[in-house]
């Protein structure tokens, strides 16, 4: 039986140990690409090599990532600032962003936090799975924060390559990058990229059809975004709670949004946390601002940056003086 093993490990050492060289050079091609995996590499590779550094962080959804533009912060507030929003994602996966953000960063001395409907609500299935495929092996917090959505399986994070088994795509752009075939421009500058887009038709097919949309909100996201506001209080970092504009035909539709916002609500005068609601300001009434009732085109994002700067120096809330 010894001698079995012996032979065992023998034959199994040298594959694993290809198939781990081989991992490490699929994925370390494959998070140099600034388009794949709906541009979410860039960001993730700043918090892991240690180049956020800010002492502004602004998280939420892709409504964050859209609409707030840090470089125009950062020049007109003098505060090095990274917009660290996720796209498509809720509070699950934006904690894993702040936690992984907490390893190899400094920690903020300042969050902007974009509110949405979907905040606080848990999608069954990970969406654009893709993004963490490069960072999950061995690593228990991203397996901690993924695991339970219908994606990957719990060898994907412990076995090199069983998670690029037959995801043609993210190989493929692996080798294009490591031959350097593939083209790979600049998207999202810290962490911001407009949209230089007109108005879609996504919102009036969706109307035809729509019905009141009941947002379920997930109890266990609410404890998790519940002791986040605690631990935030407690390290001494300022919290702004923000909610962006989006266009005002579209928010009669969810039919629990008094019960959403009032959360928030009693969440900002719980913690003692500025709210600035701007989901009726003249921004959310003109569509030539907007690419879908959601999100912001370029020129509405660049606006509504300098309404929140505005709003910000007048308030002075990124003042330290009660830090």
């Amino acid at each position: 039986m010894k001698k079995f093993l012996v032979k065992l490990i023998i034959f199994i050492a040298p594959i694993f140990l290809l198939s781990y060289l081989f991992d490490i050079y699929i994925s370390k091609n494959l998070k140099k690409s600034n388009r794949f995996a709906e541009m979410e590499y860039p960001t993730w590779n700043a918090i892991y090599e240690g180049k956020v550094n800010s002492d502004l962080l602004i998280f939420g959804s892709s409504r964050s990532w859209i609409h707030i533009n840090p470089t125009m912060i950062s020049d007109s507030l003098g505060i090095s600032s990274y917009n660290l929003g996720i796209d498509g994602h809720n509070f699950w996966l934006q904690n894993l962003r702040y936690r992984e953000l907490l390893k190899h960063n400094k920690r903020p001395k300042f969050i902007i936090f974009s509110l949405d409907y979907f905040t606080l609500k848990k999608n069954e299935d990970l969406y654009n799975s893709e993004q963490f495929l490069p960072y999950m092996l061995w690593n228990k917090e991203v397996k901690k924060a993924t695991i339970s959505y219908n994606g990957f399986s719990s060898i994907d994070y412990e076995i090199p390559l069983i998670r690029y088994y037959g995801n043609y795509d993210a190989i493929g752009t692996a080798f294009g990058y490591s031959l350097g075939h593939l083209i790979n421009p600049i998207t999202r500058v810290k962490g911001y990229k407009g949209r230089d887009e007109a108005w879609n038709s996504d919102f009036d097919n969706a109307k035809a059809s729509m019905n009141n949309l009941k947002v379920k909100l997930d109890r266990p996201t609410i404890v998790l975004f519940d002791n986040f506001l605690k631990e935030c209080k407690a390290e001494n970092i300022k919290l702004i709670f923000v909610y962006t504009p989006e266009y005002i035909e579209g928010q009669k539709y969810v039919s629990n949004r008094a019960q959403i916002m009032g959360l928030y609500k009693k969440y900002s005068k719980q913690y003692q946390i500025p709210f600035y609601d701007f989901s009726n300001d003249s921004i959310s009434y003109h569509k030539k601002y907007f690419y879908n009732a959601s999100h912001l085109n370029k020129e509405g994002s660049q606006l509504f940056t300098r309404e929140l700067i505005g709003t910000l120096k007048y308030s002075d809330v990124l003042s330290t003086k009660s830090n």
